[in-house]
């Protein structure tokens, strides 16, 4: 099996009040933990689109610090507290990946914090 590295501090990242690593690496492959509109001095509620870029911009930050660029992403999960907000996360979506992951998207009956999105990836090396 192959050796896991896990990822925990990140520069730029604040620490999660959770039991959690923000990254696992196993072989080629980095599995990155869902991350919120989160900033050192908390949670920051926005729209949806304002939520979106900045978990997004967690999760880049993470891939990279695990050695992945975010053009190695090949997977997204993507949670809503309301899925009516996924037109413009769409929008911040298309602007973000040149070549879009695959990805799951669902309503989800409550996130941390009163999140409006939380969002996980999978980055993978060829």
């Amino acid at each position: 099996m192959a050796k896991r590295r896990y990822i925990v501090d990140v520069p730029g990242v604040p620490k999660s009040p959770s039991p959690i690593s923000n990254a696992v690496v196993v072989g080629k492959t980095c599995h990155i933990s869902g991350q919120l509109a989160v900033y050192d001095d908390g949670y920051r509620r926005g729209s949806a689109r304002e939520e979106a870029a900045r978990a997004f911009e967690l999760v880049f930050a993470i891939a990279r610090e695990a050695g992945f660029a975010p053009d190695e992403i090949v997977y997204v999960n993507l949670a809503f507290a309301d899925l009516d907000d996924l037109p413009e996360v769409n929008a911040l979506y298309a602007e973000l990946f040149t070549h879009p992951p695959a990805r799951t998207i669902y309503e989800a009956a409550r996130l941390p914090f009163g999140a409006k999105v939380k969002v996980q990836a999978i980055a993978m090396k060829d």
